[in-house]
């Protein structure tokens, strides 16, 4: 095997934008980067020639091109590029989206459920049992195990009422406050947390509903209510709840809170009904609004559904995933950060002298 590896291609500005690209699409033929970088055929082959030795590997028997083995997926050159460029849409935008999963709280210091492991860790009681997130996160659960449902749901209640939502938020709201249309959020969190760091309630959709809202198992009535009066106490090491559960208020059956689980045909999705036409109210007024979609993953995939159809509508999608960002995507802006430290690396870009986007109140 014999490999060309002229130097000079590296210090190409367009160097790091041509290894994104062949990464992604697994693709190191010419006629690929002519099309996406937009340059002629020996710009084209002078930088498929320096990502030999990086990424490529060229095999002189067959005059084919191969990425090498082993290759780092993991490692993003482009990071600071990236930060940049988000804060230039940012500073641009006349609207924004924040698209929130669960990676969104892990640094206000909330638990990371990611797989089994994760979960019981946050959960020993339940990993001594063998209980999967998914069987304790079920309307069967309150009907077989309502002490241990109880105790998880009202340990989480607890824990999302004691926790300060990370700095992340303010930043977001802020930058939302200084756009002409303003900001809407877009969450599978159900911790409250957004209205917890001053968002509008009516700028928020939950869309797998909120821990701080109750419902009948039963469904009696079809009312939801608050959890204001609940405190629940709870046995953390055993996981039970050691107080009364609470009870619906009409046909005093037991109460489960308005979430919707999994196997769930139970859940009452009125209120999250409301706030989904008020967020489709919005978008029918919002130009294109820059997506930023923070700690969402792909084992449920509801918010990065949403992110993928607001890109089908034109959006702009900005993509902070400590572990499932996939960071070669030319199509989008994709950031391996967590949510704290995106947010505020970008800050600094956003409040920098120059930057259309740049704080006010901080420039004065």
């Amino acid at each position: 095997m014999t490999q060309p590896t002229p130097p000079a291609g590296r210090s190409d500005p367009l160097y790091l934008h041509a290894r994104q690209l062949v990464l992604f699409h697994g693709d190191a033929r010419i006629a690929r980067l002519q099309r996406a970088l937009r340059i002629g055929h020996q710009h084209a082959t002078a930088l498929r020639d320096a990502l030999c030795g990086d990424i490529l590997e060229y095999h002189a028997h067959d005059a084919s091109w191969h990425i090498a083995k082993g290759m780092d997926m993991t490692h993003d050159p482009l990071v600071d590029h990236k930060l940049a460029q988000a804060a230039e849409w940012i500073g641009n935008a006349t609207c924004m989206v924040v698209a929130a999963g669960a990676g969104m709280g892990i640094d206000s210091g909330l638990p990371d459920f990611r797989g089994d492991n994760g979960f019981w860790r946050a959960y020993p009681a339940l990993g001594r049992q063998g209980l999967r997130f998914e069987s304790i996160a079920s309307p069967q659960a309150f009907e077989k195990h309502p002490a241990t449902a109880w105790g998880f749901y009202g340990h989480r209640l607890n824990l999302y009422r004691a926790t300060t939502p990370h700095a992340g938020f303010g930043l977001l709201r802020r930058w939302g406050q200084r756009m002409p249309q303003g900001c809407f959020v877009f969450t599978s969190n159900v911790d409250g947390h957004f209205q917890k760091a001053g968002y509008p309630t009516a700028r928020i959709y939950e869309c797998h509903g909120s821990i701080h809202r109750l419902q009948c198992t039963a469904n009696c009535s079809g009312e939801i209510w608050p959890t204001a009066d609940l405190h629940p106490q709870v046995d953390e090491a055993a996981c039970l709840l050691q107080s009364a559960p609470p009870r619906c208020p009409k046909c005093g059956a037991l109460a489960r809170p308005n979430i919707l689980m999994f196997d769930d045909w139970q859940w009452n999705d009125a209120r999250s009904q409301q706030q989904r036409m008020l967020l489709d109210m919005w978008l029918d007024s919002a130009q294109a609004p820059v997506v930023i979609e923070i700690g969402a993953g792909r084992a449920v995939a509801t918010v990065r559904r949403f992110s993928q159809r607001m890109q089908q509508r034109g959006s702009p999608l900005i993509r902070f995933n400590l572990h499932e960002a996939n960071i070669h995507n030319p199509h989008a802006i994709e950031i391996s950060l967590g949510a704290k430290e995106a947010l505020e690396r970008i800050d600094q870009h956003l409040t920098g002298a120059g930057n259309p986007g740049q704080d006010k109140s901080q420039a004065d």
